[in-house]
């Protein structure tokens, strides 16, 4: 694994780590919990996060997600699998020159490509840079056999996977995981369009888990936050 240093200012999207105890942490504490009882006697190793299109904050939860898990001592690998619009190397501000695309088209070996987040416990492999075939990357051999691989290595693997109603990929990344969490903005996903990425989930028999709703403002005092809901 590549060594990083522990990163100074992060953006404020990592809201796990440098405010734990604030009521936007508490929240993806809950989901944690939630996903972790979703499952009868668990069984729960690989979990996709997608949205049903762009700026939902589908990478934003899965960033965090992975850090509360982190948290409880399980050693956590985060996969940016967007190789449309990779984010997570900008958030741990980590290098992208190598990661999963660099591996997939075998530029890469296994060890050059998982980075230390500067987290404890928690191991992030970037999208690389983007590719022309994305879609073609993540469906092959090669993709099934390293999440295998990564399901001996660590307690949990989280995916970032793009939007599912602008490409395949995330159906494709579906049937690698063992559920799908779904992420939903309040006043911003049309709710035909949220139903039609449960449904895209249904038809490729991928498992949602839940769904989580952003920026849901509060009655009283006009909060942002998130809230999960079962699937």
């Amino acid at each position: 694994m590549r060594q990083s240093k522990v990163p100074g200012k992060r953006p404020r999207s990592l809201i796990a780590y440098f405010k734990e105890q604030s009521s936007f942490a508490e929240q993806y504490r809950k989901i944690r919990t939630n996903i972790e009882f979703s499952k009868a006697g668990g069984g729960l190793k690989a979990i996709l996060v997608t949205s049903p299109g762009p700026n939902e904050g589908k990478s934003t939860t899965a960033a965090n997600l992975a850090v509360v898990m982190a948290r409880q001592g399980k050693k956590i690998l985060l996969i940016d699998a967007d190789m449309h619009r990779p984010t997570q190397h900008d958030t741990f501000r980590l290098a992208n020159k190598n990661g999963l695309t660099t591996f997939l088209t075998k530029k890469s070996r296994l060890e050059d490509i998982v980075q230390a987040s500067g987290i404890a416990n928690l191991s992030l492999l970037t999208s690389g840079p983007i590719p022309p075939n994305p879609a073609d990357l993540l469906s092959s051999a090669e993709m099934a056999g390293l999440v295998h691989r990564f399901r001996s290595l660590f307690d949990a693997i989280i995916m970032d996977a793009p939007p599912l109603l602008d490409v395949a990929d995330a159906r494709v990344l579906a049937s690698l995981c063992d559920g799908t969490l779904l992420v939903v903005r309040s006043g911003a996903t049309e709710v035909e369009n949220a139903r039609k990425a449960a449904g895209s989930l249904s038809d490729a028999r991928a498992g949602l888990l839940g769904v989580v709703l952003n920026d849901l403002k509060g009655a009283r005092k006009g909060r942002r936050g998130r809230r999960y809901r079962a699937g």
